[in-house]
């Protein structure tokens, strides 16, 4: 039977779905779904239901099916019937279970954290409201009738024209329009490659690296193997050792989390490997933008576009709200991706791509990035001040650029230095967390803290939380 659903908004006061489904008579699932209106508590004792010929216009079915299906109802107590008042919900017809919205689950301590230092977030009160609305309101004044339309599963050619400019200019990326996806940030990137199986077997990772991308790669059935780490970077060197493995991830502007940049060398290895092997780099330019102490680092896909697939997102430089993000791909990539890709339901919102294109092509976004990366430089020189004052025993890395440090703590002392902090109410990551399980590295204690994430008047706070937890010298 064709389902049918009528909104009752207007008439009852809250938002109900009727859905007529099954094989029974029409009379019979209108029944059975306004007694399941009722039991769920979507249709709350007392409220009134619409008239019988409304409601009969609304579905597409007879006068006379919804008098039968009310009056049975009435009979078995669900609705009272009076002359005058028309039909309720009758008030003794409490819901069988209680419609509740799931908690977010509390931390180890028991209790919401005070303070928050956890790596990954931007200072979610500097969004750009100002200039983000006036972008919106110029956006929907230039849109062409097209953009609300089916549209392009590539993405808008507006931001993807605005991105191959913006992605020249800053981070060196040799790439047109044509070669731009849009997409909603480096997960869904992942989703979209090995999900979609447009790339197939092994994957090669950083000895560190987010254990989160780890896990959706894992439900994919990817494995993935991991290359060693050490001052110099990611040895890409490694990656002649696996036979199996043809494309391989990394952080190459500045390691996550452990910080610096990709040596020079090991960039060109990975290169070569990529052509020798026929593989792909996908380069994972997560914060590229902040850069404090150095020139920034250029992209590795400058070397060869063809071998090397880069993704950003504004995760990072606006807000992880958005879910924007772009892959610039090798040209044999391009039709694979967009064919996983063609599902409407994957695609990222047309007001976003127009509102972000217009906010690059403005200035708007350049002029934020210069606010936000004076802002986080201060933050992180009154975090390595704070550590020089109260705890010089206690090593900071990984500071040139990005948006957390990572501070190296006694040999033995994570565990506890991690605990402490929660029973405090101070949130942030044990480096431990982020170390592939199968990594021969040889690990060490340490914390990532992400000097980015507390809005400007929390700082202070979250600081002094932090030098009251670290361990003493050993």
């Amino acid at each position: 039977m064709t389902r049918s659903w009528v909104d009752l908004a207007e008439r009852v006061g809250a938002d109900l779905h009727l859905e007529l489904a099954g094989t029974g008579s029409r009379r019979a699932a209108l029944a059975r779904a306004l007694r399941e209106a009722i039991q769920e508590g979507r249709l709350a004792a007392g409220a009134r239901l619409p008239p019988y010929r409304s409601l009969a216009a609304d579905l597409g079915v007879t006068r006379n099916t919804v008098a039968d299906a009310y009056a049975e109802l009435v009979a078995e107590g669900w609705l009272t019937a009076r002359q005058g008042s028309g039909t309720r919900v009758a008030e003794r017809a409490a819901p069988a279970r209680a419609v509740r919205v799931p908690k977010r689950p509390l931390p180890a301590g028991g209790a919401a954290p005070t303070h928050n230092l956890t790596q990954g977030q931007p200072d979610a009160s500097s969004f750009p409201r100002n200039a983000w609305s006036t972008a919106t309101r110029r956006a929907l004044a230039a849109a062409p009738h097209d953009a609300f339309g089916p549209g392009d599963p590539q993405g808008r050619i507006e931001l993807r024209a605005a991105l191959a400019d913006y992605l020249a200019r800053v981070r060196g990326v040799r790439t047109g329009p044509e070669r731009i996806v849009i997409c909603s940030g480096f997960s869904d990137a992942l989703r979209l490659l090995f999900g979609g199986v447009v790339l197939r077997g092994t994957l090669a990772v950083e000895a560190y690296g987010l254990a989160f991308h780890r896990a959706l790669l894992t439900a994919d059935g990817v494995r993935t193997v991991p290359l060693g780490l050490d001052g110099h970077g990611t040895r890409t060197e490694e990656l002649h050792e696996h036979r199996g493995v043809r494309s391989v991830l990394l952080t190459p502007a500045h390691q996550f989390p452990v910080g610096g940049p990709l040596d020079p060398g090991r960039r060109n290895a990975a290169i070569d490997w990529a052509r020798a092997r026929g593989g792909v780099v996908i380069e994972d330019d997560y914060d590229g933008e902040f850069r404090y102490d150095r020139e920034p680092v250029g992209a590795v896909q400058a070397l060869d576009p063809d071998h090397v697939l880069y993704v950003g997102s504004a995760s990072k430089s606006v807000s992880p709200a958005l879910r924007l993000g772009w892959m610039v791909l090798p040209e044999h990539l391009l039709g694979p991706v967009l064919a996983v890709k063609g599902q409407r339901e994957r695609w990222t919102s047309v007001m976003d791509q127009l509102t972000f294109a217009d906010l690059i092509t403005s200035g708007a976004h350049d002029r934020h990035i210069r606010k936000m990366r004076q802002r986080y430089r201060d933050r992180r020189n009154r975090l390595v001040a704070a550590l020089a004052e109260h705890a010089p025993h206690v090593e900071v890395t990984g500071i040139a650029a990005g948006l957390h440090a990572v501070l190296r703590l006694p040999p033995g002392t994570e565990r506890v230095t991690v605990n402490a902090a929660t029973k405090r109410g101070l949130a942030l990551d044990g480096l431990a967390g982020f170390r592939h399980p199968a990594s021969e590295a040889v690990p060490f204690d340490g914390l990532v803290v992400g000097y980015a994430t507390p809005p400007d008047h929390a700082y202070a706070a979250a600081l002094e939380a932090l030098c009251r937890i670290l361990p003493p010298p050993p």
